[in-house]
């Protein structure tokens, strides 16, 4: 009996098992399942292949460089620097532009500062004073300039004064221009070249153009007309970030460059070009904000006949650049495509379990549906009266349940017991009888 069940086992592995499919004669599952089906399949076509390019391996990891060169010349004449011409050297700070730069527009000019004693300015609160003892000597003044001396410097006959400090003197004490020093800057072009690389797909490439033309960088300006040109209007800039350039030039602000690169590597090289953003980044809550603008101090040195150092301090407003790169580039590759058609394979698998519920638990033929496509598994008994010479046949369920067979049934069964044997080429014999408790048999098939 062990052989016989191994055999039987190791047979069974060679077997081949399909589905049974139910054909259901019912317009209205069959209409939901075909527009399940369309809007499937303009699901993956349309926005998983067409929009998406599901089809592609992406890369986004780039690799950028960025080199800027600002050109323009402005010329002042103030009472402090006199008449004076400013170049990029003056006003482009750092003087070797990366991916950031800043443009000097307005500025606070305090000459010939020497290390020295003097008053504070009346407008920091810790310098306030009544008496000396007001002023700790050696003490560092809050958001000041320098250490106090020790004495309380007042001016004629006022009850109070400012505490005297050691710093460079004298201080800056001069309010912010309100109107922009440099404000031509608005004409001061700005050269952003842009060096980009795809590592996965070691591809490179620029953002300016291959042209055989020598004087098409000295021509172009970015804008309608020439959207790859790299060379950009300060103005421009501003405008298209949706800001006035004169009001921020007095106040400084920043304003965000952004190059995208969004290539698609089936196509060709020439057809991999930047595109440009702009936007405003520093924070302008209101007109009137204390955060808003952008500004800072440097100073440049100096040393006289004397041996004695003094400097020119320069507070400077102005409009710092920011620019950022993002991108990524995509190519042919079968293990995408191979995982979004499978995708799309399963998804129609759900829309066929979608419409199952529907046609099985919400029509009002659920119950005959459900009958027509799920079988209880069965076998047929025949108890004997006697010697087996007249029988009584019944279906047993596989829950144990007895359901008596009726001429007519018991017919078809050995019917179909007579074909499959005759199929199979083996004769309807006693073998395909089972004996079971003695008084009853089990018929095989």
């Amino acid at each position: 009996m062990g052989q016989v069940a191994w055999k039987a086992l190791c047979l069974s592995l060679f077997d081949y098992k399909t589905e049974k499919y139910v054909i259901a004669k019912n317009k209205k599952v069959g209409v939901l399942y075909r527009v399940v089906q369309l809007s499937i399949m303009a699901y993956i076509v349309g926005w998983v292949f067409v929009v998406k390019k599901g089809y592609q391996d992406v890369d986004t990891s780039i690799q950028s460089s960025v080199i800027t060169k600002v050109k323009g010349v402005a010329f002042t004449n103030t009472s402090e620097l006199g008449e004076r011409l400013w170049d990029v050297a003056d006003y482009v700070i750092p003087p070797q532009g990366e991916s950031v730069f800043f443009v000097m527009t307005n500025l606070i000019v305090t000459p010939n500062q020497r290390q020295d004693t003097c008053a504070e300015s009346s407008g920091i609160p810790d310098a306030l004073c009544y008496r000396n003892s007001d002023c700790n000597s050696g003490e560092a003044v809050a958001a000041g300039n320098g250490v106090k001396t020790g004495r309380c410097l007042k001016v004629g006959n006022s009850l109070s004064g400012t505490c005297e400090i050691l710093a460079w003197c004298p201080v800056e004490k001069k309010g912010r221009p309100k109107k922009p020093l440099l404000a031509n800057a608005e004409n001061f072009t700005v050269y952003i070249k842009n060096s980009i690389r795809f590592p996965r797909f070691k591809f490179s490439k620029t953002n300016v153009l291959d042209t055989t033309d020598d004087s098409y960088l000295k021509t172009c300006r970015y804008g309608p007309d020439h959207p790859y040109c790299p060379i950009f209007h300060l103005g421009n800039l501003v405008s298209w970030a949706g800001s006035n350039f004169q009001e921020m030039a007095s106040e400084g602000g920043v304003i965000g460059i952004q190059i995208e690169w969004n290539c698609d590597l089936d196509k060709p090289p020439s057809e991999c070009n930047p595109h440009y953003s702009f936007s405003r980044l520093d924070n302008k809550f209101a007109e009137k904000s204390v955060s808003s603008g952008y500004n800072f101090r440097f100073a440049k040195y100096y040393r006289d006949a004397a041996d004695v150092d003094f400097r020119t301090l320069i507070k400077a407003y102005g409009i710092r650049f920011d620019v950022m790169v993002n991108g990524k580039a995509g190519k042919f590759n079968i293990i995408p495509t191979v995982i979004n058609v499978g995708s799309g394979v399963a998804l129609m698998g759900a829309g066929a379990f979608f419409c199952d519920l529907v046609l099985l638990y919400f029509l009002q033929k659920s119950n005959f549906y459900r009958g027509k496509k799920y079988e209880e598994v069965r076998y047929v008994v025949f108890r004997c009266k006697g010697a087996c010479g007249v029988a009584e046949a019944f279906e047993i369920s596989t829950l144990g349940e007895e359901f008596p067979l009726k001429r007519g049934k018991v017919d078809s069964y050995a019917q179909e017991l007579e074909e499959g044997s005759r199929s199979r080429g083996t004769p309807h014999t006693h073998d395909n009888i089972k004996n079971l408790e003695g008084d009853s048999a089990l018929w095989l098939f």
